[in-house]
């Protein structure tokens, strides 16, 4: 676990303090372990509300463990345990849901519990399609697509255009990076096999949909190294030892933006996702007071338009949008980097959240007991 203490403490063990939106008096425990995922998310994360609430709040320490990606095995593993020992969990929407329905996360009061929209909206209204569980509030909208290398000399001067490029193993030859997980893979492999966008889920719930999948991720299995983390593939590209690469479209920019490494991004078929807080099940009160204070803040309309500062995701609130700015410290406009830009978005793949949090476990050991063969 990585712990960063941002801001020194007090001696203090709790403050007494009042909840936003709360009426009485409660006290607010001064520590809380926030899970994220690394990398250039997590640092948008610190920037845009982390370190401004912690200003705000110098007895606070926040302790920060990137195993989000792991979340819901994790959870569950507390759980079973009798010992929580997060505050704070950063989750993809279909784990989310998930979580949800095993009772691990807790059910959220969307308009008492997160600030109304300075025009006086109600959150609800204000986040709308977003809350796609009574567990989830959501924080951005992103998408998992493929970056490139743009320098590779077997390519004889070819650029990739189509999502289906990266089966090409004849035109298109190298190493390529997915993700170690059923998600997009699946998605990406039927699409590619011909199967139409709409189709996509009614295929995949069959056993044979499933087989196809498979038989069209076989034909590039021994040219794949598979991430875990969300680093993982922005560096494989910086290092020229992957072509091709799946990862998040923020990692993405942040290599090709900001480290200006001889890399594309591809926004054909790429996949949208949401991703958001959701708080452990079984929280003492001290604990949940604080959480639910720092959520707040950091869910409110200008802390999700500041996040799209660092990173090149588009916040959940139809209020923040018109904040969007330009890049912290580059200048530059971020409006056309972000997924949800038109002319990022032709093409784009929705992801079914309901879907996968139904199916995910199964597809998950059977995937797992694929690349074992």
């Amino acid at each position: 676990m990585k712990t960063t203490r941002l801001l020194t403490a007090t001696t203090a063990l709790v403050a007494a303090a009042t909840v936003a939106g709360a009426e009485s008096h409660v006290e607010m425990a001064n520590e809380m372990t926030i899970i994220s995922w690394g990398g250039a998310y997590q640092q948008s994360q610190l920037k845009a509300y982390v370190e401004p609430y912690l200003e705000m709040h110098p007895e606070v320490t926040v302790t920060w463990d990137e195993s989000s990606a792991e979340a819901v095995a994790k959870l569950r593993a507390q759980n079973e345990a009798g010992n929580v020992t997060w505050d704070l969990v950063d989750a993809t929407a279909a784990d989310a849901m998930r979580l949800c329905d095993e009772g691990l996360a807790m059910e959220i009061d969307v308009d008492e519990d997160l600030a109304p929209a300075p025009d006086g909206t109600p959150a609800s209204e204000d986040f709308g399609d977003m809350l796609v569980s009574d567990c989830f509030i959501p924080q951005i909208a992103y998408s998992y697509t493929f970056g490139y290398r743009n320098d590779v000399a077997e390519w004889d001067g070819k650029q990739p255009e189509s999502i289906c490029d990266v089966f090409d193993l004849e035109t298109f030859p190298g190493q390529r990076s997915l993700e170690k997980r059923p998600h997009n893979n699946l998605e990406w492999a039927l699409i590619c096999d011909g199967v139409a966008y709409e189709d996509v889920y009614d295929v995949l719930e069959t056993e044979e949909g499933q087989d196809r999948a498979f038989a069209k991720l076989d034909t590039i299995k021994d040219e794949t190294i598979w991430w875990s983390a969300g680093a993982d593939t922005p560096q494989l590209l910086a290092d020229g030892e992957v072509v091709f690469g799946s990862t998040y479209n923020g990692r993405l920019f942040s290599l090709i933006v900001e480290q200006d490494q001889p890399v594309n991004m591809m926004w054909d078929t790429q996949s949208y996702d949401l991703d958001g807080w959701i708080i452990p099940e079984g929280l003492d009160d001290a604990k949940l007071a604080r959480v639910k204070d720092f959520l707040y803040f950091a869910t409110d309309t200008q802390r999700l338009a500041d996040q799209a500062k660092y990173i090149s995701y588009g916040p959940a609130r139809k209020s923040s949008a018109p904040l969007v700015g330009e890049h912290a410290e580059l200048g530059i406009d971020m409006a056309p980097h972000m997924p949800t830009n038109p002319d990022n978005a032709k093409g784009a793949f929705v992801q079914n959240y309901e879907w996968w949090a139904d199916y995910r476990d199964d597809l998950d050991a059977k995937f797992q007991a694929w690349l074992a063969q």
